[in-house]
């Protein structure tokens, strides 16, 4: 490998998409080791071994036809620099979320030209590239005064590291942003951000990673144990959207992440989500709780969120319930939120796996098949009827969902006229009457339900009475919405969307009295990122 210097202040960025043009996206996410190998073989991966598994980046570039053909537009790929290497007491760097090197990619996952190839191939399909980063910590097998700081690039200083201590309290955000998170068997080295040195170094990295490989967003790695008030410049820095991780059940204090970055992923609905259909005893009411709070603690509601069901950190839905219509009526939630919809790899083939590493199974034992699969066809129908949405109205990316009515088992949200219908009684359920006011739809205006293709028809006053038959959840927008969408037998729209302006391809290597400039006015100048 050639360490080839990029001018990181100066080099030509691409174009990336801001978050308004993210927000109509719906995103698939990947572990880039477990989803596809390169020559498409499909060797044994053994998730309790916690090793890696051989999936690539040009694995993906090849299976894009299967994320796609559900109606995905974006991707979402693990950490992609290198890792510490060789086996630990909790396994191999896999996952990508124990960095060690920032200028180096972590070539169990390909090389830089098959990261680009993967983004070129993105970009042609209008769809966009995620890359998750990791910037509070680098990994280590050791803890001071044993620990050397000398092999890791480019914070090779003790300096460069907050003082070890352990996070013993959660509530206790001195502890959260300065201490370390791991344990001495796997210690992840809290990385001083209050550091100019640090802060410029970070800065210019990220710019130069959207950039050289024409990224379109970035999801931030436990962005809660980083200081608020770092994170502006650097997602400045970044050029492209990005979405932070916080893991807490509180709104206001997740909420309040959204004043310094694009958008968090949703977790306190997600544990109202989870909580409300993981069984038929569930409480509906934690969602109707939940989205008011969300509207009113997040910057712009719910609109500055991610929505999802299942990631790598947490046990897949399917692992608490097979119930197949409790799962579909979680899964519709994820598409009918304000937030941009997430899904986890796997979740479409009905994969079941707990706690991690139980949760990062190999895709290639599922052959990718579409065919007779439920969840797939579930999936494509809420990514239409989504899309349709956004087609048929203007406003409805900004139009914030609202509660209509919810009882014990059921609960009604809409968002402009896209009404979902939702519950737990579960397949084995009794049928229930769900009878809704307010919906805003006019006198005996004909809807359709998307996921059955019935047809209802709104009453003299536009109320909607909804029949929950085997607990199934019901979405129902007017029928001339179905137009180009593909659903109910209509249709579907060929037009294909460009990313706004992802289409330039990486930073180019200035001459030397652009590098001479940088260096004379302070900016951290040559940086070297492997070719």
């Amino acid at each position: 490998m050639v360490a080839v210097p990029i001018l990181l202040s100066l080099a030509t960025g691409a174009f990336a998409a801001s978050a308004a043009d993210w927000q109509a996206r719906s995103i698939y996410q990947v572990v880039t080791d477990r989803f596809a190998t390169s020559d498409g073989s499909g060797p044994q991966c053994n998730t309790a071994d916690r090793k890696y598994c051989g999936g690539t980046f040009k694995g993906i570039t090849s299976h894009l036809d299967y994320i796609q053909n559900m109606g995905f537009d974006a991707i979402w790929i693990s950490p992609i620099v290198k890792n510490i290497g060789g086996s630990t007491g909790y396994g191999e760097a896999y996952h990508g979320y124990w960095p060690m090197d920032l200028y180096n990619l972590n070539d169990g996952f390909g090389t830089p030209d098959d990261l680009k190839e993967l983004s070129a191939a993105l970009h042609k399909r209008g769809m966009y590239l995620m890359v998750d980063v990791v910037v509070n910590h680098f990994a280590a097998t050791s803890t001071p005064p044993s620990l050397t700081y000398s092999g890791y690039t480019p914070f090779n200083a003790e300096t460069d590291y907050h003082p070890l201590c352990w996070i013993q309290d959660n509530n206790n955000q001195t502890q959260v942003e300065q201490c370390w998170v791991g344990d001495t068997t796997v210690a992840l080295m809290d990385i001083n951000t209050e550091s100019d040195n640090v802060v410029n170094t970070y800065n210019a990295w990220i710019k130069n990673l959207t950039s050289f490989y024409s990224i379109d967003g970035i999801r931030i790695d436990t962005a809660k144990h980083i200081r608020k008030d770092f994170w502006p410049a650097f997602v400045k820095s970044s050029g492209v959207f990005s979405i932070g991780e916080i893991l807490s059940n509180e709104t206001d204090y997740t909420g309040d992440y959204t004043n310094y970055m694009d958008a968090v992923l949703d977790y306190p609905s997600w544990f109202a989500v989870t909580q409300a259909f993981a069984s038929t005893t569930g409480n509906i009411a934690l969602i109707a709780q939940n989205i008011p709070e969300t509207q009113q603690y997040f910057k712009n509601g719910g609109i500055s969120t991610g929505a999802f069901l299942e990631n790598h950190d947490q046990p897949r839905f399917q692992s608490w319930t097979t119930d197949l219509s409790l799962v579909k009526n979680a899964m519709a939630y994820t598409f009918v939120t304000d937030g941009i919809p997430i899904l986890y790899y796997g979740q479409e083939q009905g994969y079941t796996g707990g706690n991690e590493p139980a949760s990062r199974e190999a895709l290639w034992f599922s052959s990718y098949q579409t065919e007779n699969k439920p969840l797939v066809d579930h999936v494509v129908k809420m990514n239409a009827v989504r899309k349709a949405s956004i087609a048929a109205d203007a406003k409805f990316l900004s139009t914030q969902m609202k509660v209509i009515a919810n009882n014990t088992n059921n609960i009604a949200v809409q968002k402009g006229k896209l009404l979902s219908a939702l519950t737990n009684l579960g397949s084995k359920g009794a049928a229930q009457t769900f009878e809704l006011t307010g919906t805003g739809y006019t006198a005996n205006e004909q809807l359709v339900d998307v996921l059955s293709c019935s047809n209802i028809t709104a009453d003299a006053s536009g109320n909607v009475n909804i029949a929950f038959t085997g607990g199934n959840p019901q979405i129902v927008v007017p029928v001339s919405y179905l137009a180009g969408s593909g659903l109910c037998g209509s249709s579907k729209s060929t037009k294909t969307t460009a990313p706004s302006g992802s289409s330039k391809s990486g930073a180019e290597t200035l001459g030397f009295a652009s590098a001479f400039l940088a260096a004379v006015v302070g900016i951290v100048g040559m940086l070297p990122l492997v070719l």
